[in-house]
Order: C-alpha cells, then sequence, then structure tokens
C-alpha cells in the first residue's frame, strides 16, 4: 500500500503539480477550451438557447436510433457530475486556494461548455450499437474510429483509466462521503448506510442505461431543487452583501491571500490549480465520461446531442457550484476557525509545529514518536491534524472538564499515554478551518440551523447516489470495450460490492489515485478534441446551414 502511494503521489505531481513541475493537465484544460471556443466562434454562446429549446423536447423523435430521449442524456450526465464536487468540491477549492479558486472554476465551465459540445458531438458521430442493440459511444471509440486504428492503444488506455475512476472518485469516495455525513449528522453505522446505498445502486444499475435514464431523470430534479433552495434562502438572506462577495471572489483570483507561505506566484498558482482541478471534478468537462451518456440519445444529428450536452458544465458549475461558493463567502465561514470535539486517538502528531493554513499539507511531515508534553492543555512543540487534513490547536481536558497537564506517550502518532493505554476520560477540541463538506454544512447551519444540516445531509446522499449510478455506466461501456459485452454483468456487481467497501474504509489513497486517474483519462481525450475539432466545425456549419436549428 505505501508503494502504491509512492506510486499515486509522484504521478498527481506531475499531473496536478505546481510549482516543481509543470501542471500538465491544467495547461492541457484550459489551452484545449480556448482552441476549441474560438474555432467554434463561441458556440456556447451562439448555440444556448437552441439546446434549451432540444432539451425541452421540441425535436425529439422516438423513432430514432439510440436508448434515451435528450432530456434523459442530459439528466444522466447532470447526475454524474452534480454531486459531491458541488458541496464538497467547491469548497475544497475555497479551503485551499481562497474565494479567487470560485473565478478559475467559473472560466473552466465556461470553456467547458465548449469541450463538452465537441467531444459530446464526436461520441454521436462515432458511436456504435452492440448485438442487444444499446448505443456505445465515448472517447474510445472517437478516439480509435476517428483518428484511425492506429490510435486504439491510446483508446484502451482511456477505457482503462475511465474504469479504474468509475470504481474511485465516481463510487467509493461517494460512498465514503455518505457514510461520514450520515454518521456525524444522523449516527447512523458506516456498514448501515454502505448496504443501503449499495442496495439502492444495485436495484438500477443492473437494469442498465434505460432504469438508469428513468431514474435520473426523475432524480436529478429533485435534488437540484431541494439543494437549491436552502442555497437561495441563505443569498436572500445575504443580498445586501452579494456584490461584495463577488468582488472578493473576482479579486482573489489574481491576488489571493490563501495559501501557505511562498511566492506571490506560488501562492497565486494554488488558487488556479485548486480552480480548475475542482472544476474539472465538479462539470467534468474534457474527461471524457459525460459523451459516454450523450451517446444513448435517441437522434440522427450528433450536433444537436452536443448543444444538449454543453448546458451541462453551465447548470453544474455556473449555477449549482456558484450558489454554493456564494454561501461559503456570505457567511464568512471559509476564513473562521471553529472550535468542535475530536477523537485524540485518531489525530496524528507530527515533529514539526504547524500553524493552521489552507495551502500546508501537515501529513507530509513525519509522525512523532516519543513524548508529548501536555502544559494547561495545550500540547508543547507540535500541533496535531486529524485524517480529514483540518490542523488543529488543541486543548485537552480531563474526565472532570479541567485543563491537562502531563506527558503522554505517542507511537507513531498516535497518543496511548504514560502507561500505554490511552487515559481514561481525556478528550479534545480543536478551533481549525473546516474543509469539504463540513465547511458548506456550517455555512447552511449558520444561517438556516439544524434545517441547514439536514438539508446538506439529504442533499449529499442524493448527490452522491445519483453520481455513482450514472458512473456506473460509464464504467461498463468501457468494460464493453476492453473485455466484450459478456464482461459487463461481472463489472456491474462488482461495482456494488465497492459502493460497500467504500462507505466503510478510510480512502486517502483511493482519493489520490481517483484525482490520478481522473487526470490520466482526460489526456487522451483532450488530445482527441484538438485533432478532431475541425471535423466538428464542419458538422456545425452544416447544421446551420441546413436549417436545423430552426
Amino acid at each position: 500500500m505505501n508503494i502504491l502511494e509512492a506510486i499515486v503521489n509522484v504521478g498527481n505531481r506531475y499531473v496536478w503539480g505546481w510549482p516543481e513541475k509543470f501542471p500538465i493537465l491544467v495547461a492541457l484544460l484550459l489551452s484545449a477550451g480556448l482552441f476549441v471556443t474560438l474555432r467554434l466562434l463561441f458556440i456556447q454562446v451562439r448555440a444556448f438557447s437552441h439546446g434549451w429549446r432540444v432539451v425541452a423536447g421540441k425535436y425529439d423523435d422516438p423513432t430514432q436510433k439510440g436508448d434515451i430521449s435528450h432530456f434523459q442524456a442530459l439528466t444522466t450526465a447532470l447526475s454524474a457530475t452534480v454531486g459531491i464536487g458541488n458541496i464538497a468540491g467547491v469548497a475544497t477549492a475555497i479551503h485551499y486556494g481562497g474565494p479567487g479558486a470560485l473565478f478559475w472554476m467559473w472560466l473552466t465551465a465556461f470553456f467547458g461548455m465548449a469541450l463538452k459540445y465537441v467531444e459530446c458531438t464526436l461520441s454521436m458521430q462515432h458511436r456504435v450499437f452492440d448485438e442487444k442493440g444499446e448505443s456505445a459511444g465515448g472517447p474510445m471509440y472517437y478516439i480509435e474510429r476517428g483518428l484511425g486504428a492506429s490510435w486504439k492503444p491510446l483508446a484502451l488506455f482511456f477505457a482503462f483509466c475511465a474504469v479504474i475512476c468509475s470504481f474511485g472518485s465516481g463510487n467509493m469516495n461517494q460512498a465514503n462521503t455518505v457514510s461520514l455525513s450520515a454518521s456525524h449528522a444522523l449516527g447512523v453505522p458506516s456498514w448501515l448506510s454502505g448496504g443501503i446505498m449499495a442496495a439502492v445502486v444495485a436495484l438500477v444499475i443492473i437494469g442498465g442505461i434505460k432504469r438508469i435514464g428513468a431514474v435520473t431523470s426523475r432524480l436529478a430534479p429533485a435534488m437540484f431543487v431541494l439543494y437549491s433552495v436552502g442555497a437561495v434562502i441563505i443569498i436572500a438572506k445575504n443580498l445586501g452583501g452579494v456584490p461584495a462577495a463577488f468582488q472578493t471572489i473576482v479579486s482573489q483570483a489574481f491576488n489571493p491571500t490563501a495559501g501557505f507561505g511562498g511566492t506571490a506566484a506560488g501562492v497565486f498558482a494554488t488558487t488556479l490549480i485548486w480552480g480548475v482541478k475542482r472544476g474539472l471534478f465538479s462539470n467534468e468537462a474534457g474527461q471524457g465520461s459525460a459523451p459516454i451518456a450523450h451517446a444513448a440519445a435517441k437522434t440522427d444529428k450528433p450536433v444537436r446531442e452536443g448543444m444538449v450536452a454543453m448546458l451541462g458544465p453551465f447548470i453544474d458549475t455556473l449555477v449549482i457550484c456558484t450558489m454554493t461558493g456564494l454561501c461559503i463567502v456570505l457567511t464568512g465561514v471559509w476564513d473562521q476557525y471553529k472550535n468542535i470535539p475530536i477523537d485524540p486517538l485518531t489525530c496524528a502528531v507530527h515533529e514539526a509545529a504547524f500553524a493552521p493554513n489552507r495551502g500546508d499539507s501537515p501529513a507530509a511531515a513525519p509522525l512523532l514518536s516519543g513524548e508529548l508534553r501536555i502544559v494547561n492543555g495545550a500540547p508543547v512543540g507540535a500541533a496535531l491534524e486529524n485524517n480529514d487534513g483540518f490542523v488543529f490547536d488543541t486543548h485537552f481536558v480531563d474526565a472532570q472538564g479541567v485543563a491537562f497537564e502531563g506527558t503522554l506517550k505517542v507511537v507513531d502518532g498516535s497518543i496511548v499515554g504514560d502507561d500505554g493505554s490511552y487515559p481514561e476520560g481525556l478528550t479534545a477540541t480543536g478551533s481549525c478551518l473546516l474543509n469539504s463538506s463540513a465547511l458548506t454544512t456550517w455555512a447552511f447551519e449558520k444561517e438556516l440551523g439544524s434545517f441547514g444540516i439536514w438539508i446538506v445531509t439529504l442533499s449529499v446522499f442524493l448527490f452522491a447516489v445519483s453520481t455513482t449510478i450514472s458512473w456506473s455506466y460509464y464504467g461498463d461501456r468501457c468494460t464493453e470495450y476492453l473485455f466484450g459485452i459478456r464482461s459487463v454483468p461481472i463489472y456491474r456487481w462488482l461495482y456494488v460490492g465497492f459502493v460497500f467497501v467504500g462507505a466503510v474504509l478510510a480512502l486517502e489513497v483511493v482519493w489520490a489515485y481517483g484525482d490520478l486517474a481522473l487526470g490520466l483519462m482526460s489526456a487522451p481525450n483532450l488530445i482527441a478534441i484538438f485533432l478532431l475539432t475541425n471535423r466538428v466545425r464542419r458538422s456545425t456549419d452544416e447544421y446551420y446551414a441546413k436549417g436545423f436549428h430552426k
């Protein structure tokens, strides 16, 4: 496991790293988005209203080949993208990069609309139908069929990374977030929440894309309304502060105050990379996953489905992520410390003293072994950091609530006490900057009380379930491409099993390899987009010339 973690960390430094490694994926995403936007003459603006008319069903033809309607294709893709990234991803970006990271998420989404248009149009142009009559499409098909058979190794590489990503960021990470949220908010055991989620996912995905489309077409709008109601109430209560919030977001995008030390360029890079990274995690534009869902749409005009697809980043990032970001900035929780109870046994004690700071990674420091001196309840010469990466100004008290004085024995970062056993009755609280869904929950709780906690908790469950359901389809299409149609049922049941596993295990390494797989599957797709955009330009010109948009 340690070897795997080391390999994954090295890979992530090359794909996402700054400044010691050039951020390859960030450069690919932004340059591809800019290239496509200019080459297609701002298609995301020109075709915006037409895309909404297509989604509304104006051009639906049930006799066309395909499995689901335009609306179902969009909601299936949205169910995969509108997920943990909209609640936890935005919060993480702001936690590490400050409010300015949201601006770079917006920019990623704007360019992402053009990228989604190209990749989903290509997916429709090169889709195939298997022996069951079900459609199959995605980057692996337009890489091989669009660029030629000599490019098949790149297509196989994409499909392999997509399967890995489906088990990681598309499955286990979602289940783990649900189990943690249910445990903290409702006291539900991880095994129970994992079992319930696995059963729900199994009931849907075993039926294939038609059942997935039927479920997501109802689930996606419902969860959007639920979460939006809470966010809109918070924004309305702080309406006077909205202009200042936008000003903060834009100003900190170019002159951020977040980050751990370093040069101004390094702090700016942190904000930029976290915005782009979480923008991609949120809307998946350029990643190559959404084209797999959109390839199932019933239409004989690939361009039309591309126009539907480009609405995804708009809804996902420019609407939902913006609501989350505004709630966090308006309530001021992004740079406020919250005093919360912690379990000292789960904390890691490091040799170096760390100040709470969004840009640092305390987990990189060596763990302490030896004695930890506690004076008036506070550790001397070391800070504590829990498994979620929060750094605490920690305070220990004994069973009578009196500040603890004495020495604690520490072995590989774990507190065991002087005699080798943890001191009975010893508890701790910590003042920290919250991260992930905990930060979003605090923003909702601060304005809406316990009702806000329930909104976020239920939204986390719905968003995670919808993402897990839709990612199963992405994984089984890639599995079929790699191993044939008979491998798909095996993949689906294995996928259901990983839902339960993800709920009961700690997933630090899985999150890391999920990020790496996400980056690696994006690279071949972006290369294909660069090489095939001219074909989409010709198809777009023909679509408008023949009046199909009227």
